[in-house]
């Protein structure tokens, strides 16, 4: 009986995984394939290209995005643990000992990438 239950679960997922990659092979069966000069081009918002299109990037942004990333994860850990606070005020104090050395870690290893990148100078 258990399983029944699980029947439109197992359809939808069936049908999540096939239809993109179905669609996929679709597209590329029935599309007209009609390349030219201006088709190749760069896409630049109805301009036209001037120079390479690979051009070099510092190596902060990235660091910066992998920041906020790691901020955006641990803002999530901090909001449920937030509305965990009342269940964990009967506990011993071993879930809020943890949560207050996820800070401290992610503090720490913050300011460790920052310097490495001599963007904070401390």
């Amino acid at each position: 009986m258990a399983l029944e239950s699980y029947g439109p679960i197992a359809i939808f997922a069936i049908l999540a995984l096939v239809f993109p990659a179905l669609t996929f092979f679709l597209t590329r069966l029935f599309r007209p394939t009609n390349p030219t000069p201006l088709k190749d081009l760069v896409y630049e918002c109805g301009e036209v290209p001037e120079g390479e299109a690979q051009i070099q990037f510092h190596f902060q942004y990235y660091m910066f995005a992998l920041i906020f990333l790691v901020f955006d994860v641990a803002a999530i850990f901090l909001l449920l643990w937030a509305f965990a606070w009342g269940g964990l005020a009967g506990s011993s104090g071993v879930a809020k000992y943890f949560i207050f050395l996820f800070l401290a870690i992610m503090f720490t290893t913050t300011q460790y990438a920052l310097k490495k990148e001599e963007v904070i100078h401390i």
